[in-house]
C-alpha cells in the first residue's frame, strides 16, 4: 500500500473520526473505502452489457445453426 497525506477541513476530519468511532473502524479504513468507491464509480466505472443498446449491423449473412449458438456455453 502507498502512504499518502491529504489535507482536509476540520469539519470533514471530525465527521470521519466520529463515524469511525461509531462503527469501530479507523479513519484510514473509511478513507480507503471512500477512495475505492469514487474510483469504481467515477474513474473506472464498469458498464453492464444489459445497459447497452442493440446495434443494427445489416442483414443476416446466413441462418444460425446449433453450432453457432454460444449462449448455452456462456451461461454454464
Amino acid at each position: 500500500m502507498k502512504t499518502i497525506s491529504v489535507n482536509v477541513s476540520e469539519p470533514v476530519y471530525e465527521d470521519f473520526m466520529e463515524h469511525a468511532q461509531r462503527t469501530d473502524r479507523t479513519a484510514a479504513e473509511l478513507i480507503r473505502e471512500a477512495m475505492e468507491l469514487f474510483r469504481s464509480q467515477r474513474i473506472r466505472p464498469r458498464t453492464s452489457l444489459a445497459g447497452l443498446k442493440p446495434l443494427n449491423l445489416g442483414k443476416t449473412l446466413r441462418p444460425l445453426t446449433s453450432r453457432d449458438d454460444l449462449l448455452g456455453e456462456m451461461l454454464k
